[in-house]
């Protein structure tokens, strides 16, 4: 778990008002017993979680595809190639949604726009040095010309909301 007690406490308040805010249907299914707090779902989402990441295309029609997502300080990061057609949508378009989805164990769904966080002519945000360090680790110095080869995203949610089928099974994880 690497988020401070505010990221913490934002993610919740993002957690409490998505689900407020959300259908009656949805609202059914996603309850006090269904879901995770803020604190536990940073507990449960470590290391790399695949994403179904769905952006949208010139036309306005939607595109899904996989993506390893990292959720760190309470949001997810993930990466591509920058000759990928995610890549080119997300430039032009900045809107995505993503869940990761374990069975029928959990399944996190946020919506939000992304931040390019090291630009090919841009400055870099401002903790992409802590994050390439972070990513460097994970899947190897070497493995990616990083600069050249791969962009790297994070999502800033305006909505998100967890399912989780058996809180027991997920604390024993």
């Amino acid at each position: 778990m690497r988020e401070t007690p505010e990221e913490l406490k934002e993610l919740q308040a993002l957690l409490d008002a998505s689900l407020a805010r959300s259908t009656s249907h949805l609202r059914s299914i996603i309850s006090g017993e269904h879901t995770l707090t803020a604190e536990r779902l940073t507990q449960v989402l470590t290391g790399m979680c695949t994403l179904a990441l769905s952006t949208v295309t010139a036309a306005g029609e939607p595109r899904i595809s996989g993506a390893d997502g990292h959720f760190l300080h309470g949001k997810w990061h993930f990466g591509t190639a920058r000759s990928a057609a995610k890549a080119r949508h997300l430039a032009a378009r900045p809107a995505a949604s993503a869940a990761h989805l374990r069975g029928e164990d959990l399944g996190v769904f946020t919506h939000g726009k992304v931040e390019i966080l090291n630009p090919r002519d841009g400055e870099p945000a401002a903790d992409w040095p802590y994050l390439l360090a972070y990513f460097k680790d994970f899947y190897g110095e070497d493995a990616f010309d990083w600069d050249d080869d791969v962009v790297y995203y994070r999502l800033h949610p305006h909505w998100m909301t967890v399912y989780a089928a058996d809180l027991a099974k997920l604390t024993a994880s």
